[in-house]
């Protein structure tokens, strides 16, 4: 499921307030944006190894 989101969405943005300058109580603040981004192919990856995964968790022997 994490890969499939990957793969539809390349990255997210954020905002921080930073501080511009600050005289006592009066405080001024300024929005920076933030973006994360990744290939798509990274989602694909994650996709085949959590197969990879999940065919190797049924393979195992149950212990009685």
């Amino acid at each position: 499921m994490l890969g499939l989101a990957m793969t539809l969405y390349t990255g997210f943005t954020y905002v921080t307030k930073d501080k511009v300058v600050e005289l006592g109580d009066l405080v001024i603040t300024k929005d920076k944006e933030h973006s994360v981004n990744w290939q798509p192919y990274l989602g694909i990856g994650v996709m085949i190894i959590g197969g990879v995964v999940l065919i190797m968790s049924r393979k195992k022997p149950l212990a009685i």
